[in-house]
């Protein structure tokens, strides 16, 4: 957990000398990158707030995730998580974003998505990048290894 909160502070300082903001779209992880953003001081100065968005309609309603998309791919898709994050970077007027949609178990896996897929987006002033994970565990390790790998990949890309 160390290691993260040391990530945590590297991105707000990095943010908080250019300026700038950043914000979360969370599914699986509930709002556990926000959570442990937040955790570190200074978070205030470069993050102004973010969504929970679990539910599809939520998804839908809230940062204009298209019907289509959850019809056609489903909310643990990279469509889904792309469109999460220029919804959540309109809602917030953030210069970041990243979005999470996943399935954190012990339910509701497929053959197709098995418990463990996870999608991490991030978006930036001139990039955006959608990653497919699958990741090991129980539901809390899966959402331990979501939050430290969105985390990773925005320090990553500042």
């Amino acid at each position: 957990m160390q290691k993260i909160h040391e990530t945590v502070k590297e991105i707000i300082d990095i943010l908080k000398a250019r300026r700038q903001s950043v914000t979360f779209a969370e599914s699986c992880t509930g709002g556990g990158v926000a959570a442990t953003f937040t955790a570190v001081p200074g978070a205030s100065a470069v993050f102004n707030g973010s969504v929970v968005t679990y539910a599809n309609e939520i998804k839908h309603r809230w940062l204009g995730v298209s019907e289509e998309v959850l019809a056609t791919y489903g909310a643990v898709s990279e469509e889904c998580v792309s469109q999460m994050l220029d919804g959540v970077k309109k809602l917030v007027q953030a210069d970041y974003a990243v979005a999470i949609s996943g399935i954190a178990g012990p339910d509701g896996g497929t053959p197709q998505k098995p418990v463990g897929t996870v999608y991490i987006g991030l978006l930036t002033p001139d990039f955006k990048e959608v990653e497919h994970h699958i990741f090991d565990g129980n539901r809390e390790a899966i959402q331990r290894q979501s939050i430290a790998r969105a985390l990773t990949q925005l320090r990553s890309r500042l």
